[in-house]
């Protein structure tokens, strides 16, 4: 039997005696997922292997029958009341972070998984290993923040104290660096990249800025209310990733080949699914009119057509033969 199949079959045996009551074997069989072999022999041996590895396993007999458990004191960890595989899981966790690396943030989160990863036995921490070999994070485009830990620290810093800063700050789309006075509200996690969510009091107005857009960056002594009313998750809901705008309602048509792929996904909170007869699948998604989405339906090649709007398929018609003209 393969070696990854023990390890996650154990993994979920583990579980299953954290529980502190104690399990029987038959008990152990009914619990375990259908899709592993539930044979007596085969959960003693993966007992047998999970106390050759060091987990304290001790049985009782109760009403005539044996029951396999943790011991007490191994079972939860008074510090933190985490279960080994929940500190475990954590400790696995800690490559989803990369994107964040070199902010506040993720300096923290890997101070608590160190932590963590040191309360755990020997044995744990094989097992962690173990389970590496087994998942990996694909994580996809993200950026990079090492740079930027500074610019990072005095905008958490800003937020929390509610002050205005002043930045000067690089517009990719004008190619010029202006100098902005903002109150800024929150720093948001999306499409790979950090921005920040702040009142521009140049453009009077609440806009996203691209963390390593930001060139520098210091606080004020004035101080902003955060406006009352004003809900940060409904300013972005529109986007589609991270671009704002007009928010219109896309009527899409995905082919038979792609409707498998797109139906498993969600590419928006508000989008709508409805499979046809024939095998295609319409969605319509209400989301904000930006180039952000064209480039989405762009992706997915011939296997998608704009129902509606026609303005929106004339953009992405407009945008095909630019691609093909190129």
């Amino acid at each position: 039997m393969p070696r990854n199949d023990q390890v996650t079959r154990q993994w979920c045996l583990l579980m299953e005696l954290e529980s502190g009551k104690g399990l029987t074997l038959q008990e152990m069989r009914q619990r375990m997922p259908e899709d592993f072999l539930r044979h007596d022999r085969t959960l003693r041996r993966d007992l047998e292997a999970l106390e050759a590895a060091g987990f304290p396993i001790t049985t009782d007999q109760v009403n005539g029958q044996t029951r396999w458990k943790l011991i007490e004191g191994f079972r939860r960890i008074p510090a933190l009341t985490f279960s080994p595989t929940e500190l475990m899981s954590l400790t696995f966790s800690r490559n989803l972070l990369k994107p964040l690396e070199g902010t506040e943030i993720q300096a923290s989160l890997t101070s608590a998984l160190n932590k963590a990863a040191a309360a755990l036995p020997p044995q744990g921490l094989e097992y962690v290993r173990e389970m590496e070999r087994l998942f990996s994070v694909g994580l996809g485009p993200h950026k990079s923040y090492r740079d930027h830990k500074e610019k990072i620290d005095r905008i958490t810093e800003a937020i929390s104290r509610a002050r205005t800063a002043q930045m000067r700050y690089y517009s990719a789309s004008r190619n010029v660096t202006t100098r902005r006075e903002v109150d800024p509200y929150r720093i948001w996690y999306a499409g790979g990249g950090l921005y920040l969510i702040a009142y521009c009091h140049l453009r009077r107005d609440v806009r996203l800025f691209a963390i390593e857009r930001v060139r520098s960056i210091s606080l004020t002594d004035h101080p902003y209310q955060f406006p009352l009313g004003f809900d940060i998750e409904a300013y972005v809901q529109d986007a589609l990733v991270v671009m704002r705008g007009r928010r219109i309602e896309v009527e899409l048509l995905f082919s038979r080949t792609a409707a498998p792929w797109v139906k498993d996904r969600i590419w928006h909170p508000s989008q709508e699914l409805t499979p046809q007869k024939d095998g295609r699948l319409k969605l319509v998604v209400r989301v904000a009119d930006s180039a952000e989405l064209v480039g989405w339906i762009l992706s997915f090649g011939s296997q998608v057509r704009v129902l509606r709007p026609e303005a929106l398929r004339e953009k992405v018609r407009e945008e095909a033969k630019k691609i093909s003209q190129s």
